[in-house]
Order: C-alpha cells, then structure tokens, then sequence
C-alpha cells in the first residue's frame, strides 16, 4: 500500500504545549506509524503523527500509547533510538540529501544531514552531524522526564512535540521554493533498541531492518 500525508497550512502557530487534541492540532492530518518489523519483540506501541505548517516552519507532533518506555540518552547527539524514541525524516528535493529528527521520550535530540545513506563503521558514507548552533533551532516539548530510568513497564501515553525551521533545512538542502503544493517525501518512525522489549516501527514500510532507506520514503505534500 503507498501512503502519502498532506501538510495543512496553519494560521496560528501551535504552542509546544503537547496539546494534541486541541484546536490547533484538531486541523491536522493524522499518520499512524504501524509497520512493524517482525525482527522485534512482540510490543506494538500505537503510535500517532500530525504535522502543521506556515511561513516559518514545519510544526509536529506525536502521541505514543506505549510501556517499557527507557530514557538515558540525554545529550545532544546521543543515540536516541536505543531509548523509547521518535523519528522523522524529511527528503525536500531528489538528490539533494534528508535530514533525520530523532527524538527519544526525554526530548533529546539526533539530527544529521545525510547525502549518502549507505552505511560504514563509523556511520553514513556522507553525511554531516549537525552542530548545536542547528540543533537548538529546533525547540521539542516533552511530556515524560528527560530521564526516565528504571523503565516504566506499565502502560503510559506520551506527547512529544517539535518544530523545524524552514531556514535550517535551507542551510542544507538549498532553496526549497514554494512551500503550498509542493511535494516532499520522508517517513516517521517509532523504535527502543535498548528497552526491554524492542520494536521498529514506520509510517511508510521499510523493506528491511532499516529506517535510512529514501527508497522506502512517502510523498508528503503541503496544502495550498
């Protein structure tokens, strides 16, 4: 099955208060990230998306329904998607590189620029770890602790919420041109390598163990 999400342009700027239901967010489009790979354990976190956008930025949100959630990456940089985490990845243009947003449950954040997905020793054949100066561009509420350890093995809903300048994806990626009715292509993602019970989970299906994959990467639109 092909997915795609379309943008809906907002007029007010959501308040990074992870109001998922509220009027902001009430207008957006909903993604839900299940498809899992059968390489992890039998946790099947339900897990939600919902993107906004304006002159300025792309705003997000996700909603996780989850358990054996585990927060100890809390650097900027660090390895998130070993705790109870986050992702999206966008691809503006063809050829021109995707930036990936990963986030774990505390609200740290990973964020490279890559160029060239194919994997080696130390990480990407091309890609760049963006600086701080970048990372603190992109401001994240979240409604668990920064730290969340022992694991919570209970039931627990958490709301993580973000925005992405459309000044830092240009610095990368070039001019974007016109933002209503373009098409971009990315994915979402929901995994926790190092909790109790790891998963790997995307919006649009990845064909292997795998989310680097721009092969596998969803047209996302944007509203005019």
């Amino acid at each position: 099955m092909t997915r795609s999400y379309r943008i809906e342009r907002t007029p007010k700027r959501p308040e990074l208060k992870g109001d998922w239901s509220g009027p902001i967010w009430q207008a957006a489009n909903t993604v839900v990230v299940d498809s899992f790979r059968p390489e992890g354990s039998g946790h099947r976190p339900r897990t939600e998306a919902k993107l906004l956008y304006d002159d300025e930025a792309i705003y997000g949100i996700f909603r996780v329904q989850d358990r054996y959630v585990r927060c100890v990456q809390a650097a900027y940089q660090a390895y998130v998607s070993k705790d109870s985490c986050v992702e999206f990845f966008i691809e503006p243009m063809r050829d021109r590189g995707y930036l990936n947003f990963e986030m774990n449950c505390g609200g740290n954040l990973l964020l490279y620029y890559i160029t060239d997905h194919r994997r080696t020793p130390t990480g990407f054949q091309e890609y760049v770890s963006l600086p701080w100066e970048d990372g603190r561009q992109v401001p994240i509420y979240h409604s668990l602790p920064r730290i969340v350890e022992p694991e919570i093995t209970g039931l627990v809903e958490w709301v993580l919420e973000f925005v992405v300048p459309f000044s830092l994806l240009e610095k990368w990626v070039g001019d974007l041109g016109e933002r209503p009715g373009a098409i971009w292509r990315g994915n979402f993602f929901k995994c926790g390598d190092e909790t109790s019970h790891p998963h790997w989970a995307s919006w649009a299906t990845v064909d292997e163990l795998n989310f680097h994959l721009p092969r596998c990467f969803a047209p996302i639109s944007f509203a005019r």
